[in-house]
């Protein structure tokens, strides 16, 4: 194997390691030996990818973050509503938590105290700014009742979506997070889409629910 490939490859096992033990015990409860011996790797390999545990800690939040960034540039680019574009978006940040560790961790470290650095964006902001340019569009397409706040739909939004898995995380496996997300966006679209539109956002919302419980 090329060694390149190796140290990438390497790296990757790093992340989930980490990833995965941020997820269950939290950052501050997680060392490097502890990631070591979870990520079946030397000391030294460790190092030689990540200085300190808060780098490990910023690549989570990155792959967190572009993640996010890929799942909003394909539902717009398939054409959809704004406001079906957001549901859509959603629902995939759901499904990655529910395959994946990182978009767990992803979550916990920004709940957690890990202070973001630039180039990295705050992962609460970003999520904002998904959210507020989708209601923005969904308000002229005429899917939000005409005097929607938007800005305070969009933070009420990323508050409900966020303290979903927050509280999940303690009370529910993470396979619940559908079930929760659907919950959300029922109370959501009976608030805000004016009664001629709301069933095919309903109809929308079970069936990604479905689906993706499915995956």
């Amino acid at each position: 194997m090329p060694r390149q490939l190796r140290a990438e490859q390497t790296r990757a096992t790093i992340i989930t390691a980490a990833a995965d033990l941020f997820d269950r015990y939290g950052y501050e409860s997680t060392s490097l030996s502890d990631i070591v011996e979870h990520a079946q790797v030397t000391k030294g390999a460790l190092y030689f990818h990540f200085a300190a545990k808060e780098d490990l800690a910023h690549a989570i939040m990155e792959l967190q973050s572009r993640a996010s960034r890929r799942l909003a540039s394909d539902a717009d680019a398939r054409g959809h509503s704004s406001l079906e574009a957001l549901v859509r978006i959603t629902f995939g940040i759901a499904r990655l938590s529910v395959e994946d560790p990182i978009p767990r961790a992803g979550l916990r470290l920004a709940t957690g105290g890990v202070e973001v650095r630039p180039p990295l964006r705050d992962p609460f902001t970003e999520w904002l700014d998904i959210a507020s340019r989708r209601l923005l569009g969904a308000l002229k397409e005429a899917d939000l009742h005409p005097d929607t706040d938007v800005e305070a739909a969009a933070h009420s939004l990323v508050c409900f979506f966020v303290g979903t898995r927050v509280v999940g995380r303690s009370v529910e496996p993470v396979t619940r997070q559908p079930r929760r997300l659907a919950e959300m966006w029922q109370v959501m679209i009976r608030g805000l889409v004016p009664v001629p539109r709301r069933a095919r956002y309903l109809t929308l919302v079970t069936q990604l629910e479905r689906e993706t419980r499915m995956m």
